[in-house]
């Protein structure tokens, strides 16, 4: 009886193993096929660029752009897998393909969010805007999904908070569905960096992007020339891109850009360089910064002034990018409407 039921548990210890041996065999050849997939997906996509720079382009598209970064996404994916299967073939199995940690699946990351500073009376700006390179409902989608932009008006509320600026504030947005209404700013000039500074917050807060834009509302936006000046800095993940400068600080109060904190600048009354102008942009990582650190961050009495001083102390790449002087003729990003 002994022999028997050694037997017996031999032979179900054979079987076990035999089992186990067809699994791990057969997730092997699952996630051999998986990398496999991965790769030529990759191999396309560098042709795919390789053929769209071949044709002398001097600037790739948004599209193109957003290529890129699904390709840099896939070797992320790819580099994942192969450690994986690497771990899968010490240990006899094969483990669950990553996710995030709610289930879901990664998404695509958008190229760039884009907060255009309006006010309460300027809906006739707005309407240009909208006709002139935003959109609305399905064009207003259509970037998204296609481009990659998001772009939203940014506005505060009135001093007199549920007046009929706010009414009327609200009643635009139920119809075109494209504010970020921050309730915490009064729309005045005084809280001018504020808003900018709770924009930021709020935009890395809720959406996932290379990076994020402040512009105003009466500007043309291109938004393939803007992709293609993006994508030179993909790879530096604490950029400021803008016109930059370090211009005067005004001292006088009766002057138009008076600096009440002018003593700060020391005797040469010159600001630090900094972005300025109608347009500039962060990436993802100093937009989180901003996020984490808007309780503490000091502002100016001029936004531009008091964006660039967040970045003072940091390891921050300033690119003087001549595109974003919107004023300028040259300028191939952006230009009055």
């Amino acid at each position: 009886m002994a022999r028997k039921g050694s037997s017996i548990r031999s032979s179900s210890s054979r079987i076990s193993s035999l089992l186990l041996s067809m699994f791990a065999t057969f997730a092997s050849f699952y996630v051999a096929g998986r990398l496999w997939q991965e790769s030529q997906t990759r191999v396309h996509l560098i042709k795919e660029l390789d053929r769209v720079t071949g044709q002398g382009k001097s600037a790739i598209s948004v599209d193109d752009t957003l290529k890129i970064i699904a390709c840099r996404e896939q070797k992320k994916t790819l580099a994942g897998l192969e450690m994986e299967l690497s771990a899968a073939r010490q240990e006899g199995f094969v483990s669950k393909s990553p996710k995030l940690t709610d289930g879901t699946e990664t998404k695509k990351r958008l190229l760039v969010v884009i907060g255009i500073m309006t006010s309460l009376g300027n809906k006739k700006k707005r309407d240009a805007v909208r006709q002139a390179w935003l959109g609305t409902g399905a064009s207003l989608k259509k970037l998204e999904t296609e481009k990659g932009v998001i772009a939203r008006f940014v506005i505060g509320r009135s001093a007199n908070k549920g007046d009929s600026m706010d009414k009327s504030i609200d009643t635009e947005n139920s119809q075109t569905d494209d504010f970020i209404i921050l309730d915490n700013v009064v729309e005045a000039p005084k809280e001018a960096s504020k808003k900018v500074k709770l924009f930021f917050s709020y935009a890395a807060d809720r959406w996932d992007a290379q990076f994020y834009a402040k512009a105003i509302d009466n500007i043309y936006v291109n938004i393939d020339a803007l992709g293609s000046t993006l994508a030179a800095h993909l790879e530096n993940p604490r950029a400021y891109i803008g016109c930059m400068k370090s211009g005067e600080v005004f001292s006088e109060p009766n002057h138009k850009w008076y600096e009440p904190e002018w003593w700060k600048f020391g005797d040469k009354k010159a600001y630090f360089r900094h972005a300025y102008g109608e347009m500039y942009v962060i990436t993802h990582a100093l937009a989180r910064f901003v996020s984490i650190n808007r309780d503490i961050l000091h502002s100016y009495a001029h936004d531009d002034v008091s964006t660039g001083s967040w970045f003072v102390g940091l390891d921050v790449k300033h690119v003087d990018e001549g595109k974003f002087c919107c004023s300028a003729w040259s300028s191939a990003i952006c230009a009055g409407v």
